[in-house]
């Protein structure tokens, strides 16, 4: 359920390799690079983002992470999900997508991926970034926002 922090870099990692993945599987008709920089704002400055086409049509942020051992929001986590947001309100004419690991919890009813929809979409939609979650497992992809 939860991971310690010595995990989390590996975590990450084996997290975006899967999303990369199945984007590259998904979207055979675009190549994907990882760690991709891409110049924002004004004056330009390059920012790296986790997946993005070659082309720049499509960029994906990934995030891996779970619901505390006692079932409450990482909220410290979650301003870096509101942060990733920020960094996609400079990109126009692409498909922005925030992939978050599958996180569910005996004690809560929804993943924590609905729980961000739920509590912080009106930061998603106005940006037309779409919310989904990867369960790494069962590789299962899933919208979560109404955006597509």
């Amino acid at each position: 359920m939860s991971n310690s922090n010595s995990q989390n870099p590996g975590n990450g990692a084996e997290f975006q390799e899967k999303v990369y993945k199945y984007f590259c599987d998904e979207y055979q008709n675009h190549k994907f690079e990882k760690e991709k920089a891409i110049e924002i704002g004004k004056p330009p400055r390059k920012h790296r983002y986790d997946i993005a086409s070659e082309d720049n049509k499509i960029v994906i942020e990934c995030k891996c992470y779970t619901w505390t051992e006692s079932g409450n929001s990482p909220s410290a986590k979650l301003r870096t999900l509101n942060e990733a947001i920020l960094y996609f309100t400079f990109l126009n004419n692409c498909k922005k997508y925030l992939v978050m690991s599958r996180s569910t919890h005996p004690k809560q009813k929804e993943s924590l991926a609905e729980y961000y929809y739920r509590r912080y979409k009106h930061l998603l939609t106005p940006h037309n970034v779409i919310l989904a979650e990867y369960d790494k497992e069962n590789k299962i992809f899933r919208i979560i926002s109404d955006k597509s």
